[in-house]
């Protein structure tokens, strides 16, 4: 696989028994092959940036994970956070539950926060949970995060009921258009689920078998 394509994976640890030799694990395989980030919890924001201090790797969080049901506030605090600790791309979870109750206004300010947290110094990513919407509210979920400001478009938090789709993927790709970041995650093992997710749409692969897809191995991960 070429450096291509490592350069679209953020390398993902968002596992809550995460140790510190693991972080320092995923860090050092990012920088051997120059993944475009590690995408790790929070609490450890500041020890991954410090071990890849003076590289071109990036460091992303996530943001009001998994469920996405805390409140626009504290997502903005985490966010702000985040960023003061060496973050410089943020996923954050929409309010769910309010996308399928129909209050699209409590959804979009709650994406807006983080977006207006996050501006000039981090990107922002959106995550939709796919498995949990229906197509409309896969629409409605894309057309909210592009007016509230967001870098990119993402599929799944991984700890769902189910991962990235290239159906949604595609779906995703239309409703945002081409200048819009799409991010397939949750389920990507292999080099052919992520060329196929690619030819779909998506520009960023979140995977914690970033490894695995490099060397045209499949891994046995969850996310």
């Amino acid at each position: 696989m070429t450096t291509n394509v490592a350069k679209m994976i953020d390398h993902t640890l968002l596992k809550a028994d995460a140790t510190k030799e693991q972080i320092e694990k995923i860090c050092a395989e990012a920088k051997e092959y120059n993944f475009a980030s590690v995408c790790v919890n929070p609490a450890w924001v500041k020890r991954s940036a410090e071990l890849l201090n003076g590289t071109d790797v990036k460091v992303c969080t996530v943001i009001g994970f998994p469920l996405g049901a805390s409140t626009p506030e504290t997502k903005a605090f985490e966010t702000k956070n985040a960023i003061e600790n060496g973050a410089t791309e943020v996923d954050m979870v929409i309010n769910i539950g309010a996308l399928k109750g129909g209050d699209d206004e409590l959804v979009e300010s709650d994406i807006r926060a983080v977006v207006d947290a996050a501006k000039g110094k981090a990107l922002t990513k959106v995550i939709i949970e796919t498995c949990l919407l229906s197509e409309d509210e896969k629409v409605r979920a894309c057309e909210l995060s592009v007016k509230a400001g967001a870098d990119f478009v993402k599929t799944s938090t991984g700890f769902s009921t189910g991962g990235a789709t290239a159906e949604d993927i595609a779906l995703m790709r239309k409703t945002v258009g081409p200048t819009i970041g799409v991010k397939a995650s949750g389920g990507v093992r292999s080099a052919e689920d992520a060329q196929e997710m690619i030819k779909a749409g998506a520009t960023r692969i979140g995977a914690s078998s970033g490894a695995a897809i490099v060397n045209g191995l499949t891994s046995d991960s969850d996310y």
